[in-house]
């Protein structure tokens, strides 16, 4: 079983360097530093951390952190620094310690000899196969820079996709949340004030009067609990069901099929894959590849199917556009604009113009959405608050009438 070893020594130029080496024993880490005229003078085997002590709640690597990274070792690399310098300086001034730890090993797999892409591969949690797969061509093409500058590009842009659906999400979630939260307080404690009141004056209250204390009586009583346990119940079954790769599937199609916010989520699926795509064609990623990687990061298994089905068409020598046309995923447009680009030999930039469409689209539907969902929550809960305090003054304005 290979262990992690902590060594020091010096160059043949007397220089001490330090480090840290996966090996299956100290013979091996020795013969390794020999092929790098590295003489060692300290090897020992690091101390291996306790159960649970590496668990770092809320940490792991963000995209805005994968971002500054990649920019800046684009810079590095184009301004003619040796990877591993490169490297060695990132790591020590990387604010992210996830991260910072993981470049370490990076630095410590290429200079033991592993080409940057396969040393990424080794850390499949920070680095995506689009990522690693970018760089191998990258690497093989001597453009490592230029990729590097592109996946940044790439990232920055799935941020502002991710921004933009979680924007038009929480707003209706927060004030719906809101709204539920405010009449559960006036139904729970409100009302049945309101209740003690009614049965002292006596007499047959108004009908909207009795449905608002019908409804109070049953939130308060057992009727709360059960619908917090027919909740519950709802999510875990979801849950549940998203755990088979047949209900994942058809949840997904359900979703693609909402009628507002079906066709957004559709809208961003296209902007994604085109991006995708365009951007691992543009960077020498083989079709074939680029498409199973596009398939893996969809987030949608409708998607993902969709494109599974094209790159075995694509093996079996036909071209992109017509399985997707075939499959109708995908608006028309996409499919036909695929299709010229294919025929002209200018795939990725196509799609690269097709996701730069869909992201304006994306844009306004996010604007469209908030516009109309506004108003909409906004008249849900003035008509549910209204309701409830009308209901409930109707018996004192009889009585006032009466009086």
């Amino acid at each position: 079983m290979a262990n992690v070893f902590q060594w020091s020594g010096k160059t043949s130029k007397g220089i001490v360097e330090t480090g840290e080496t996966t090996a299956n024993s100290r013979e091996e880490v020795i013969a390794q530093l020999r092929k790098r005229n590295i003489l060692p003078t300290i090897i020992k085997a690091k101390e291996k951390k306790a159960p649970f002590s590496g668990l770092s709640f809320g940490g792991g690597v963000k995209d805005k952190d994968l971002v500054v990274f990649t920019r800046q070792f684009a810079t590095m690399i184009d301004a003619g620094l040796p990877l591993v310098q490169a490297l060695e300086i990132l790591s020590s001034q990387v604010e992210n310690k996830v991260l910072a730890k993981n470049l370490v090993d990076i630095k410590n797999d290429v200079e033991s000899g592993s080409t940057f892409a396969d040393a990424l591969r080794k850390h499949p949690k920070t680095f995506s196969d689009l990522y690693t797969n970018m760089v191998a061509a990258g690497e093989s093409g001597g453009i490592l820079d230029t990729i590097l500058n592109r996946l940044a590009a790439y990232i920055e842009k799935t941020m502002k996709l991710k921004k933009q659906v979680k924007g038009a999400m929480i707003y209706p979630a927060v004030v719906t949340s809101v709204a539920v939260i405010v009449i559960a307080v006036i139904m729970i404690f409100v009302v049945p004030t309101f209740s003690q009141m009614f049965s002292q004056l006596g007499g047959t209250l108004p009908l909207p009067t009795q449905i608002i204390l019908g409804i109070s009586n049953f939130i308060a009583g057992i009727g709360g609990l059960l619908v917090i346990a027919v909740i519950v119940t709802i999510i875990v079954a979801v849950i549940q069901i998203r755990k088979t790769e047949g209900g994942k599937r058809a949840t997904d199609a359900l979703l693609l099929k909402l009628p507002i916010f079906g066709i957004l989520l559709k809208k961003v699926s296209v902007a994604k894959f085109t991006r995708t795509l365009g951007t691992l064609i543009s960077s020498g990623v083989p079709i074939l590849d680029g498409l199973e990687i596009t398939a893996k990061t969809a987030g949608n298994k409708v998607i993902e199917y969709a494109v599974m089905d094209v790159r075995q068409a694509v093996s079996e020598g036909k071209t992109v556009a017509e399985p997707l046309m075939k499959g109708k995923v995908f608006p028309p447009m996409v499919t036909h604009m695929i299709a010229v680009g294919e025929s002209t030999g200018a795939l990725d930039a196509m799609l690269s113009k097709i996701a730069d469409f869909y992201d304006d689209e994306v844009d306004n539907a996010v604007a469209n959405l908030t516009a109309m969902m506004e108003p909409m929550l906004m008249v849900f809960l003035g008509g549910a608050v209204g309701f409830i305090v009308v209901a409930m003054y109707l018996p004192i304005f009889r009585l006032i009438t009466l009086i």
